[in-house]
């Protein structure tokens, strides 16, 4: 007989991806879909937006507490755009995890590649588009940047997938649904893992299941 419940501790999701392949509106789907799952909240300096709330929207803290947080080695992963300062929270992904929920973070390469220096239990995904030609006609019929600014995200797409092998799995967005329903196969293999689940192997052992 089993002696102890076996806790299970959630998953850490990072996705990322080019502009235009569509990563912001994968993540919602499949939040919709998965309602235990936790979006991860960053902590910003900047002030507040009409609408935006505190602990949902943002963690919104002042110059002098966020570097005082980066002193005290409180983020996953942090940058400075512009004159403000984003981050990840050790304390909000942790414990939500230690909840056995699983945690998404939808974030860029290089936030994504600081993440996996300082948590190489996560899972990280990258969202690719069908095509190159199909991503230059997303970012067009956004209608919302100069010809130039879109050749310049264009081209930093090109850049960004260079980066692809810095993940373990890909998922092409051709359609969101076929993309959540990868996303869903990645993450039940993951939970199968032997090296996620060897509480599961010591207990059935302990309880003598293994002579």
């Amino acid at each position: 007989m089993v002696k102890n419940k076996i806790k299970k501790e959630g998953l850490l999701i990072v996705i990322s991806g080019p502009s235009g392949a569509g990563k912001g509106t994968v993540c919602r789907a499949y939040l919709r879909k998965h309602r235990e799952t936790i979006l991860s909240v960053s902590v910003t300096t900047r002030s507040p937006r009409r609408g935006e709330k505190e602990g949902v929207s943002y963690f919104f803290r002042d110059k002098v507490t966020f570097k005082s947080m980066i002193e005290n080695d409180e983020f996953l992963e942090y940058a400075k755009v512009y004159d403000n300062y984003y981050g990840t929270p050790k304390e909000y992904v942790f414990k939500h995890l230690e909840k056995g929920h699983d945690v998404i973070l939808e974030i860029d390469i290089q936030g994504a590649l600081k993440v996996k220096k300082n948590f190489k239990e996560g899972v990280f995904i990258f969202i690719m588009p069908p095509s190159m030609k199909e991503l230059k006609r997303r970012i067009v019929s956004r209608g919302t940047e100069t010809p130039e600014a879109i050749m310049k995200r264009f081209k930093s797409a090109y850049d960004e997938i260079n980066y692809i092998n810095e993940y373990n799995y890909v998922v092409v967005n051709d359609s969101v649904e076929k993309a959540v329903a990868k996303i869903e196969a990645i993450v039940t293999a993951e939970k199968c893992r032997v090296d996620r689940n060897r509480d599961l192997y010591t207990n059935i052992c302990e309880g003598g299941l293994c002579e």
